[in-house]
Formats: C-alpha cells, sequence, structure tokens
C-alpha cells in the first residue's frame, strides 16, 4: 500500500485523468436533427485538440427562386436537377461558375428554400476542410434526408490539397459515394486549378501529328469536369441590373416603376463599384430602403 497521503493519490489520480483527456479527447457529437435544414461543418478546439463538428444553422440565409432575375436558364437547369434528386432519381454534381456577386451561391439557397420541406438538408464546408467529404459522406449514409454538401467559391492554388478529397467523393470510390448526397459547389473560375503558361509545355503530338494535353494539363482540367452539371452565369448589364434593383425593392415593399429618380441612384450606386450583378442590386435595394424608410 502506498504511503502517500490519500489527498496527494487524488491529486495524482486527476492529473493522470487529465492528461489522458488531453490526449483522447471525447469525440465532438454529430447530431442530425429533424427540425433543423441547414449545418456547418467546422473544425473547433475540443480540450485543446481540433476537430471536426456539425454546427446546426438555427436561422440560415434563405432566398427564393423568383427574387433572382435575369438567370432563368440557370434557375431551371439547378431547379430541375435538385428535384430529381429529392425525388430519388438520378441527378448530378453541380459547378457553378461567374463572376462575383452573380448569383451563384443564392442559387442554391433557393433550392433548399424550395425544397426543404420534401426533406433536402445543406451542409456548408469550407475549402480547407474538404479533406473531410468521405466522413461528411460516412455520416449522411443511410439517412432518409436528402443532403447537398455545399463548397462556397472554391478554387485551389499549386501546393494545396484540399482537391484530393473532393475528387474521391466526386471519383465515388468504394467508401466516398452515397445515393443521399450530391455536391453543389461555386467558383469564380471554370477550372478549379490555375493554368500556366508553362503547363502548355506538357502538350505531346503522336504519330499523327495530333496534339494531347499531358498529364499536367489533364489533372487541371478533369477536376472541374467530375462535376456532372456545369452551370455558367454572367454579369449583368444596365437593364437586367435595373430589372434586379426593382425586384429587391419589390420585397421591402418599393415600387421603382417609371421611377428616373431611383433608377440614377441604382446606376450610380453600381458605377462606384464597378460591377453590375444581383448582389450590387440586393446592397442598392437594402441601402435605399433603410434610408427611405428611416425618413418616413
Amino acid at each position: 500500500m502506498s504511503d502517500l497521503p490519500l489527498q496527494q493519490i487524488i491529486e495524482q489520480l486527476e492529473r493522470i485523468a487529465n492528461s489522458l483527456n488531453n490526449a483522447f479527447p471525447p469525440p465532438p457529437v454529430y447530431s442530425i436533427k429533424e427540425d433543423v435544414i441547414a449545418y456547418l461543418w467546422e473544425h473547433r478546439f475540443y480540450n485543446g485538440i481540433e476537430q471536426p463538428t456539425l454546427i446546426p444553422v438555427e436561422e440560415p440565409n434563405l432566398i427564393a427562386f423568383e427574387d433572382l432575375q435575369n438567370i432563368d436558364r440557370q434557375k431551371a437547369l439547378i431547379e430541375q436537377n435538385t428535384r430529381q434528386f429529392v425525388e430519388g432519381l438520378p441527378a448530378n454534381n453541380v459547378l457553378l461558375t461567374g463572376a462575383r456577386g452573380t448569383g451563384k451561391s443564392s442559387l442554391i439557397k433557393a433550392c433548399l428554400n424550395a425544397f426543404h420541406t420534401k426533406g433536402l438538408r445543406l451542409i456548408e464546408v469550407d475549402k480547407e476542410h474538404l479533406m473531410d467529404l468521405p466522413q461528411i459522406i460516412s455520416m449522411t449514409r443511410g439517412r432518409p434526408e436528402r443532403f447537398i454538401i455545399f463548397c462556397d467559391d472554391i478554387s485551389f492554388e499549386e501546393g494545396e490539397t484540399g482537391y484530393k478529397g473532393l475528387k474521391t467523393v466526386l471519383d465515388g470510390s468504394i467508401a466516398g459515394k452515397s445515393d443521399n448526397t450530391l455536391i453543389y459547389a461555386t467558383s469564380n473560375r471554370k477550372h478549379l486549378m490555375p493554368e500556366r503558361i508553362d503547363d502548355n509545355l506538357s502538350y505531346r503530338t503522336d504519330h499523327n501529328g495530333e496534339i494531347h494535353p499531358g498529364e499536367v494539363i489533364e489533372e487541371k482540367i478533369s477536376l472541374s469536369e467530375r462535376f456532372g452539371l456545369w452551370i455558367s452565369i454572367y454579369g449583368f448589364n444596365q437593364e437586367q441590373y435595373l430589372t434586379a434593383v426593382s425586384q429587391w425593392l419589390t420585397t421591402y415593399g418599393i415600387d421603382m416603376a417609371g421611377n428616373e429618380a431611383i433608377e440614377k441612384e441604382a446606376i450610380r450606386w453600381a458605377t462606384y463599384r464597378g460591377s453590375r450583378s444581383g448582389r450590387i442590386a440586393a446592397q442598392f435595394a437594402k441601402d435605399y430602403a433603410g434610408r427611405l424608410k428611416s425618413t418616413q
């Protein structure tokens, strides 16, 4: 029997227990709730160790399809694909490309808004956590809900490895695919990896003189090609921009029809920002409605 006083023994046991907790922290709780439609996949620290965790979004930022103007073709494509998915029919992973502020992310939020009552759920994953995708799919596999894994504003620079987790899921490896999960991603680049002038040096010709891309080019193009549905969104002309402004003002109870003063303000707003897009239109409408209502 130890000659140490009881209090010292207790203190030593507590130190041992704390060391074990730090070395082997309890796993984070993965809780998919029936009444939560959107989640964030984040890395948080537990007992000093970083671990992936599924975070419910209690009040997700949703948008209606009808609020998105001048992208009718793109809306129809993604709405139909998502409808097929929630109905258990074949559907594709989706890559949305286009300039900033053109409505890429809004289209995905509109899908969640339109179909969450039919079991659609969304998990947003940052680019630096894409290596966790197989783990996320293992967690959602077999559940009754239909999950969109949302990867916003992704592109990869030389040396980044996150794209490997994305390729694993898109390729459908033995453990990496699930019938109730799709990837919806947005990017400012149509090809998700950088293309450089010296990449052209990898092109080769065969004995017939035909040109074939080398391994470097194949690797960079192949990631985008793994998405079954590509949807491109382009910037607005002035008429389309003003249509979007009018739609957003309507949501604040303001009728812009025939009001040249509002149109001039909206054009000036876009000129200062050097861009005409749905995002710029929404920002102007919010500013204008706020200023107007503050004087009433």
